[in-house]
């Protein structure tokens, strides 16, 4: 499988290299439209998979949290490689880095994070999680959020939501710095608060985090983790870490190569069908992190409902952390409007969509009501979508 997937990626970037400019000609007629674009679509999705599965084995070699860090990041990376592609490739774009940002939040925070309860409310009755990881993660995805989606609205230098020079260096600044802050705690001093809770009668932290700074990184991971959440949701493959590194990488390459082409497919299918213009973001959202959406809800399953907190929560942070300034930089260097400020109601969605959020997160258990609560607001964000 895994050299099926591969061979069949890098073929598709040397058909794309060689006759690009063949296929691309056929744009416009129906068929051969419809054709390129299933193909780049299912290319892009595969290769997702293939980014997600040696993520994972690389998670099971290094632990948490660094193998769900890893998996947020690479798909962020394909998800700024898809922007900039259609940012770069299709001028008049203005709102299309703010449309696929705030569909992330909306996809994860309430779709899957609304759908997973819901399934571990099913089976499980309720799932515990680190509060003190959750807490973290929200605490950073509030002002990441809410700079420079929503404040944007309400400067008095430019109009339209957008933003100056200054303010686009000043805004991805404030953006990367807080990032890799919460990185450098994450991985560091404070890795102990995104590994399952020490047992159903939560633990002190202090004494549970002195405990793991004393005891070499497997056994204090296994320490602070129960035994069921400490089982591997598959068995890992042979090979070494680096292997892994480098197969992630070979999976990542074809897609980021490949954005190019399917940015122009998108742009050309949603004028062609007079759809809204945010359902481009919306799309690229969903071919990003749908494979990590999946793994979120296989782990909630598998009643690791830590890990998937470390997904979701650590897709939204990563997503404004590192989509923000790449997309403000492409703005500044090519001199094209970018627009970030929400709309009216979308503002409101999002304010909801985070109230939500921290009461969910702020307890030590989890159930299904908080998963239908967040599925009504998915539903509402679609709903407005296709009728504003």
């Amino acid at each position: 499988m895994m050299i099926a997937r591969l061979a069949c990626a890098w073929a598709s970037v040397a058909a794309f290299q060689l006759f690009g400019g063949t296929l691309m000609a056929q744009i416009g007629a129906p068929l051969p439209s419809l054709l390129i674009f299933a193909w780049l679509l299912g290319i892009i999705v595969w290769s997702a998979f293939g980014v997600v599965h040696e993520a994972e084995e690389i998670a099971h070699r290094l632990g948490e949290p660094y193998g769900t860090l890893i998996l947020t990041l690479a798909i962020v990376i394909i998800e700024v490689a898809l922007i900039s592609a259609v940012m770069l490739g299709a001028k008049g774009a203005p709102t299309l880095g703010r449309d696929t940002m705030f569909a992330v939040l909306m996809i994860v925070l309430n779709g899957v994070v609304g759908i997973g309860l819901l399934i571990g409310g099913l089976r499980h009755f309720s799932q515990g999680y680190n509060l003190k990881g959750a807490s973290a993660y929200l605490v950073v995805i509030i002002p990441l959020t809410l700079v420079p989606l929503v404040l944007p609205n309400f400067t008095t230098s430019t109009a339209d939501g957008t933003l100056t020079t200054v303010q686009s260096i000043a805004f991805s600044l404030f953006s990367l710095l807080l990032y890799g802050v919460f990185l450098l705690l994450q991985t560091g001093r404070h890795s102990v608060f995104f590994m399952e809770p020490a047992s159903e009668a939560n633990v002190p932290y202090g004494a549970a985090y002195a405990r793991a700074r004393m005891q070499p990184k497997p056994e204090a991971e296994a320490a602070l983790q129960p035994a069921s959440a400490s089982e591997p949701s598959h068995a890992p493959s042979g090979g070494s870490t680096r292997t892994h590194v480098l197969l992630l990488l070979a999976n990542i390459l074809p897609i980021v190569i490949l954005a190019k082409s399917l940015a122009v497919m998108l742009d050309y299918g949603i004028v062609r069908l007079g759809a809204p213009a945010a359902l481009g973001g919306i799309l690229i959202a969903m071919v990003v992190f749908t494979p990590e959406c999946i793994a979120a809800l296989r782990a909630i399953t598998a009643n690791q409902l830590q890990r998937a907190v470390n997904l979701c929560l650590g897709a939204a942070a990563s997503t404004l952390g590192l989509t923000v300034p790449a997309v403000l930089l492409i703005g500044v260097i090519t001199d094209e409007k970018v627009v970030l400020g929400l709309s009216s109601t979308n503002m409101v969605i999002l304010s909801m969509t985070l109230f939500l959020s921290t009461l969910t997160f702020t307890g030590t258990r989890t159930t299904m009501l908080e998963g239908a609560v967040h599925l009504s607001v998915f539903f509402v964000f679609v709903v407005l979508v296709f009728s504003p």
